[in-house]
């Protein structure tokens, strides 16, 4: 049960955390937390997504923030994956 724990902690918190500075956030009224969390986990997914740069999700997330053309390349990434995954019934 204790190694469950620390597995969640270490693979999804600890990289919220260095990846977007979760745990130092001050939001802490009404439904913000809950939305920032949902937020900094599909932005997190969808850095673990785009795999052109060899770089951490830290690296990626600021690039991102400081270039349109990559931030695009991160979300056609997205795109791609669930049109992988979609059945074709689906739509």
């Amino acid at each position: 049960m204790i190694r469950l724990h620390w597995g969640v902690e270490n693979g999804l918190h600890w990289t919220l955390d260095v990846t977007f500075f979760e745990d130092p956030c001050g939001v802490l009224t009404g439904h913000a937390p809950q939305n920032l969390a949902l937020l900094r986990r599909i932005a997190l997914n969808a850095l673990n997504l785009e795999q052109s740069l060899k770089r951490s999700n830290r690296q990626k997330s600021n690039r991102a923030a400081m270039d349109n053309n990559y931030m695009l390349t991160v979300l056609t990434a997205c795109l791609s994956q669930h049109d992988e995954t979609s059945q074709p019934g689906c739509q």
